[in-house]
């Protein structure tokens, strides 16, 4: 049976691709190249104890979690200390939402990029 086996990636449309790239680069630590790609190969970086998950989920049109109106998608990154993460990007001068959250799937925090796109940065829970 044909079926879809895993996500091939986001795609964000923006107003300046090499600025936008250097900002994930300098400030979340994604590594870049100049034109704007990366390709992360979980293989490379799971463990027994986080073997390294990407979720698909769809939310309802007026939903608030994924940000403005405007925004169509969100980018969740996996991050491996969210509290350091968080006070980093507030001393870089980036806008850090206030609010964190806590659930069974780990921590879970919110930036947002020079082009107005909310970030969640999610710190799993062990074994996730």
């Amino acid at each position: 049976m044909a079926r879809v086996t895993g996500i091939g990636g986001v795609f964000l449309r923006s107003r300046d691709p090499a600025r936008l790239a250097a900002w994930y680069r300098d400030n979340l630590g994604v590594p870049m190249s100049e034109k704007g790609a990366v390709t992360f190969h979980w293989l490379d970086t799971a463990t027994t104890d986080r073997p390294g998950t990407t979720t698909m989920a769809l939310f309802a049109q007026d939903t608030d979690y994924i940000g403005e109106p405007h925004q169509r998608t969100m980018l969740n990154l996996r991050v491996d200390d969210l509290p350091s993460l968080m006070a980093k990007l507030k001393a870089r001068g980036v806008e850090v939402l206030p609010d964190t959250e806590d659930s069974e799937f780990g921590r879970f925090g919110w930036c947002v990029d020079p082009e107005g796109n909310r970030i969640e940065l999610w710190e799993p829970a062990e074994g996730m």
